[in-house]
């Protein structure tokens, strides 16, 4: 194994996948995020399991969540041994006869995820004595874990400097084609780090009628209006772009599902309070699919005030 403090987490992690699977010869090796009530699979070296990047379980199903909580250990030989692990609702999915877990942490000591292995067979009890070395490998990947998640902030920072001129002339929002390089790059992370996000798509109800029975001037207002209002109810790392004449389209990142409701009506209200009429959709990101798919997923449910706030 070949990786330094300076790796990316995605470098990293996919080293030590690939050397605690030449050594210890377990059938899936994973790293993962928690996020709520998901279990996010973001890296793999899956010799049986077909487990892919992208896919989400159900963490109180899994072995890692009763682990995490020093309920039952971090190393079965024979996980049938351990009632947790043998009652667990995944043992009965897919076949577990043993299981390695350590958590991955954030620079605050929370929770980030798991580094985790199955296999389908007993392993020796020998196998205890690689404790150490797996907790030295989970706390390196928690180390540089954590200091990508802090460059982050300045990451975005310089893809945002590198888009400065790609600014709709009327709201003066990113246009389409910075719109597209951000969400490129977001996505990118989110890949690597499993964090969730929401898209919303604003497209302004009335705004071809006024335009042409009104003009241009008119709107332009109505539009600027709306903008000037959802600027201010956005966090500094989220995105608010002029995708279309008539639409905008904002990237939320790190909601999740409940808060990303909340936001849903919080949008609607602004918007209401500046008599701005709109169809308003959303979707949050799947590991599986991506912000792409969300962006069209947003403007495929789209809904108006007068409507119920399901989507």
């Amino acid at each position: 194994m070949n990786f330094q403090l300076s790796a990316s987490f995605e470098d990293a992690g996919r080293a030590v996948l690939n050397f605690l699977h030449q050594r210890l010869d377990f059938d899936l090796w994973m790293i993962t995020r928690t996020e709520g009530d998901d279990w996010i699979v973001l890296q793999s070296e899956d010799h049986g399991y077909q487990v892919k990047p992208g896919q989400v379980f159900h963490w109180a199903d899994s072995f890692c969540s009763h682990m995490v909580q020093g309920m039952a250990p971090r190393i079965a030989p024979c996980s049938d041994d351990i009632e947790l692990y043998a009652t667990a609702p995944i043992a009965k999915m897919v076949p577990i006869k043993a299981y390695i877990g350590f958590p991955l942490l954030r620079e605050n000591g929370e929770l980030f995820g798991t580094l985790c292995a199955i296999d389908p067979q007993p392993k020796p009890e020998s196998i205890r004595q690689e404790q150490e070395l797996i907790d030295l490998l989970s706390n390196l990947l928690s180390v540089i874990l954590q200091n990508e998640l802090q460059r982050t902030q300045y990451t975005r920072y310089f893809e945002r400097l590198q888009v400065e001129s790609l600014i709709d002339d009327v709201t003066q929002l990113y246009d389409r084609r910075a719109w597209d390089r951000l969400i490129n790059a977001e996505e990118e992370r989110s890949r690597r780090h499993g964090h969730p996000s929401a898209i919303y798509t604003i497209k302004m109800d009335n705004w071809q009628e006024i335009n042409e029975t009104q003009g241009k001037a008119a709107s332009n207002a109505l539009i600027k209006r709306a903008t000037v209002a959802l600027k201010k109810i956005l966090h500094d790392h989220d995105i608010l772009a002029r995708l279309r004449e008539d639409e905008i389209a904002i990237l939320n990142i790190t909601l999740d599902k409940a808060k990303a409701d909340d936001f849903f009506h919080y949008i609607r209200q602004t918007l209401q309070h500046v008599d701005v009429k709109a169809s308003i959709g959303y979707a949050l990101r799947h590991p599986s699919t991506g912000l792409h798919h969300a962006l069209a997923q947003a403007e495929k449910h789209v809904q108006t005030y007068q409507h119920s706030t399901q989507h």
